[in-house]
């Protein structure tokens, strides 16, 4: 029997160990299990070249599960160890001490083990003790059992095994007897095993039999050693696609569409990646690809890998040349990485290209689904914008489909304003924006619907990669102000008219904290509505921007909304109302008007005198008769407006309009709008 000291200085070195790669200790089966299929691979190897010539027999993994012992055995038939192979790979641990392993990698718990090479001694997370019983494959060779409970001190001897390979058996700690529960060890095995190339067991198949779950003598596989990402597309069909996304997502949705990964130059690279069905209103979901290398389960955790935008999709990569720890729990980034990603992303675009100039009513169909992953990679990716703006769709309130460019030849013609502007009309809600829409189509003008998450930052975008061209929403304003022309219509009402209708519509306009509305007039056809609210374009974008970039933007997140009430002023029922006002408080606003013009033309004449004096060269007693004048005359507007409001208090079709603007735009609710249907009634 040999007794010794692993090689390390310090006597903390397992404390150090176990303090921090706690977080994540269920790394012990994945790291023995994998060493197990390392061993098993090993000696296929050996006998494929010839310097194995005995028997490969059954070749898997077993792990065993023994409560009353309160043990995990973890068993191969691979190479096995030597008494020397034993004292060099689990004796010898490559750093100088714990002070130089603290320093170094205190604030990266994941890079410990790897680094060190310390894939086994992870056992120690979960066991007071751990045992190694290995016979080598080489001839001769003695069978040896090493022992060790969790400090620097081993044990080595000598020992009897009936067969090649290697057992490791670990004596679970009572902190962690959870991992001696089946269900527990199963789900490990599923997530970390679940592909390895080697058959692993763990414990029998079971059956129902006699009224009960009895065992039977065939091993339980756990594992499936050829997945679908190993093999040659040519080798499989579109159904052996479905099924592997199954086993992957067994409660998934069918996917769109797959892209099989396979590269060996100049990195090696194997997987399948599938655009999973997403709907808008869902909360984006990553960590659905994972990460193997040579079939062992690694991370679900691609950023660096993969694209951002494609961390979205779902399935799997493998590749060796990704640069791990020994534990495999560790990525780091270099140059093959960085060549992996655009790889990946170039592909996914060719193959998105691919699907569309071939099966183009199908890309179309499935569209509302692709949209997402395609405008995100636009947005994060400029590699990606250049080849998928060949084949980003736009979908009109129609429901046909156009390219960037198809789009714009479409609506170049129509759509361009008096200073060159290409205008692309949108809506993020077809039935609430309606009459929006019609007013549009009336003009002859083309509406695209844009209701994705992404479609204000995609639309923001292209604004700056494209010159002279505005995204507007249908109801950002009247379409005649939207599309100016040469020829658009002017109002007509003098400015005391207008003042006139602005003070009778604000005083039915709802007073809310959260929202400003403004007044404004537009010349419209006699057969538009009387009044509409619109939205400026750039605030509401902001805004709705701001709802999911935070950052700066969230100033604009905090401002209330802004509302443009606006009057149709060639429509009969605003001609009509303005009569009334006039006939009710005409002669009461008369002299007002008067005295106000007045008061105005002296303010006015002042002025003119001292246009070309500094403000110190200006007679005090002309500053202070401008004061009391504008003083006079903001008392008076005062005043005029009250008649106005106490008018339009009197008048129903007021409130009726305001109303009606309002339940347009979804914002008429609660007694508003019981008040609403009460009084339409008094008007049939």
């Amino acid at each position: 029997m040999k007794q010794g000291n692993i090689g390390v200085t310090s006597e903390n070195i397992f404390p150090v160990i176990k303090k921090f790669l706690y977080s994540d200790h269920d790394i012990f089966l994945r790291e023995l299990v994998s060493n197990a299929v390392d061993a098993t691979q090993k000696l296929k190897t050996l006998a494929s070249v010839g310097e194995f010539k005995g028997e490969l027999g059954e070749l898997k993994v077993s792990v065993n599960i023994d409560k009353e012992a309160k043990t995990i055995t973890i068993s191969d038939r691979g190479v096995g160890m030597t008494a020397e192979e034993i004292d060099k790979y689990i004796n010898q641990i490559a750093f100088s001490g714990a002070e130089e392993f603290l320093d170094k990698y205190k604030d990266d718990a994941n890079a410990i083990i790897g680094h060190f090479g310390l894939g086994f001694y992870s056992s120690f997370m979960v066991s007071k003790k751990v045992e190694i019983i290995s016979q080598s494959y080489k001839e001769g060779s003695q069978a040896v059992k090493w022992s060790c409970e969790g400090n620097p001190d081993y044990t080595m001897q000598e020992t009897t095994k009936a067969d090649r390979g290697t057992d490791i058996i670990l004596y679970i700690d009572d902190e962690n007897i959870a991992f001696l529960e089946d269900s527990k060890i199963n789900e490990l095995l599923t997530k970390y095993c679940k592909f390895l190339p080697v058959p692993i067991a763990f414990g029998k198949k079971k059956e129902w039999k006699d009224g009960k779950e009895q065992e039977t003598s065939e091993d339980n596989i756990v594992n499936n050693t050829t997945p679908a990402w190993v093999k040659k597309p040519a080798d499989l069909t579109e159904e052996d696609y479905s099924k592997f996304y199954r086993e992957l997502y067994p409660y998934g949705e069918e996917p769109l569409f797959h892209i099989h990964l396979n590269v060996d130059y100049p990195f090696n690279l194997t997987g399948i990646l599938y655009f999973p069905k997403v709907k808008n209103n869902i909360e984006l979901q990553r960590n659905k690809i994972q990460l193997y290398c040579n079939q062992v389960f690694v991370t679900d955790s691609v950023e660096g890998i993969v694209p951002e935008f494609l961390t979205l999709l779902h399935g799997v990569i493998d590749s060796p040349d990704i640069p791990l720890n020994v534990s495999r729990s560790y990525l780091q980034s270099d140059g093959n990485v960085k060549k992996i990603s655009s790889h990946i992303t170039k592909k996914v675009a060719d193959r998105l290209q691919e699907i569309f100039k071939a099966e183009r009513q199908d890309f179309e169909n499935k569209w509302d689904s692709l949209k997402i992953f395609i405008n995100y990679g636009m947005l994060t990716d400029e590699k990606f914008y250049e080849r998928a703006v060949k084949f980003n769709l736009f979908k009109n309130t129609d429901g046909k489909y156009f390219t960037a460019e198809e789009y714009k030849t479409l609506v170049e013609s129509n759509q361009t304003d008096k200073d060159g502007n290409l205008i692309y009309l949108y809506t993020n809600d077809a039935e609430q924006q309606f009459s929006y829409i019609e007013a549009a189509k009336a003009k002859g003008y083309d509406v695209l619907v844009m209701d994705g998450q992404l479609d204000v930052h995609l639309a923001s975008m292209l604004e700056q990669k494209n010159e002279k061209s505005r995204y507007v929403r249908v109801d950002s304003d009247t379409i005649d102000n939207i599309i100016l022309k040469d020829n658009a219509a002017t109002v007509e009402l003098t400015a005391n008219e207008q003042n006139a209708l602005s003070s009778i519509f604000k005083a039915e306009l709802p007073e809310d904290k959260d929202n400003n509305f403004w007044v404004s007039f537009a010349a419209l056809d006699a057969e538009s509505m009387p009044v509409m609210i619109t939205q400026q374009e750039f605030m509401r974008r902001m805004k709705e921007m701001a709802a999911t970039q935070g950052g700066m933007m969230s100033f604009y997140g905090q401002m209330p909304n802004s509302y443009n009430l606006v009057v149709n002023t060639n429509h009969a029922l605003i001609k009509r109302l303005m009569n009334n006002a006039l006939q009710s408080v005409g002669e009461k606003v008369a002299p007002i008007d008067n005295e106000i013009a007045e008061l105005r033309n002296i303010v006015d004449s002042i002025n003119t005198a001292n246009k070309d004096k500094k403000d110190d060269e200006i007679a005090e007693t002309d500053k202070e008769l401008i004061k009391n004048n504008n003083d006079k005359i903001a008392s008076l507007e005062k005043d005029k407006e009250a008649l106005y409001k106490d008018f339009a208090k009197g008048e129903d079709m007021v409130r009726q309009l305001v109303d009606l603007a309002l339940l347009a735009n979804n914002m008429l609710k609660g007694e508003a709008l019981s008040n609403f249907v009460k009084r339409s009634t008094q008007f049939i």
